[in-house]
């Protein structure tokens, strides 16, 4: 298990990751068919292409557009980032989506909690919303990993709708572990999309509870 009370990244490297992420999910989009742009993602509703406009969100609107959105769905965050990500997909091409996340990789923008770890935790694990469902060789680099996984937290999981009670994830590829109870193994991003109350394709997890947390 990782060591705890172990200082976290410092700012520069995490919005480096931040960067890097962003930009290597934009070549990930670039490289989709037109075709596949339709097809479901982890995100329950969301095809790639709602995914792909709601990751550009903060960069594309003021926040006094976003306070704006967000008085139009009566203080829903839900209900708004749901309504602007469908409309926002409907007029914009998969190249200008991905265009968007490539020049702004170094945007400041940031979830309105939990800093910089959950501006990459956003980009990371929306990454992998689309990335795991439709089976591309995408492989989150070891470090970004550790450093999203480090913020799980009681708290954060419940906002998040994960069902983690009674039940240890630890992964098979690096040091790394959560929970206690009937033990659930995999690869660490797989976990990492668990924690964001997310399910994976069946047979990607081994352990006793492991169905609980594969798509049917």
């Amino acid at each position: 298990m990782a060591a705890a009370g172990a200082a976290g990244p410092d700012k520069e490297t995490l919005r480096a990751s931040i960067a890097a992420e962003r930009r290597e999910v934009a070549d990930m989009l670039d490289a989709l068919p037109a075709e596949r742009w339709d097809e479901p993602t982890l995100c329950t509703g969301w095809r790639v292409r709602e995914v792909a406009a709601h990751m550009s969100f903060g960069f594309r609107h003021s926040l006094p557009r976003v306070l704006a959105e967000l008085v139009t769905a009566r203080g829903s965050l839900d209900r708004m980032t749901d309504r602007v990500a469908r409309r926002d997909a409907a007029v914009m091409s998969g190249r200008e989506m991905a265009t968007a996340l490539r020049r702004n990789a170094h945007h400041p923008w940031k979830p309105p909690v939990g800093g910089l770890p959950s501006a990459l935790s956003h980009d990371l694990v929306h990454g992998l919303d689309i990335a795991i469902p439709l089976g591309l060789d995408r492989r989150v680099p070891q470090d970004r990993l550790r450093m999203v996984l480090a913020t799980a937290n009681p708290r954060g999981t419940k906002f998040f709708g994960a069902q983690l009670d009674g039940v240890r994830l630890v992964a098979d590829d690096l040091d790394w572990a959560y929970g206690s109870g009937s033990v659930v193994t995999g690869p660490a991003q797989d976990l990492v999309v668990l924690l964001f109350g997310r399910k994976v394709p069946a047979g990607r997890l081994r352990g006793e509870e492991s169905d609980r947390f594969s798509l049917r």
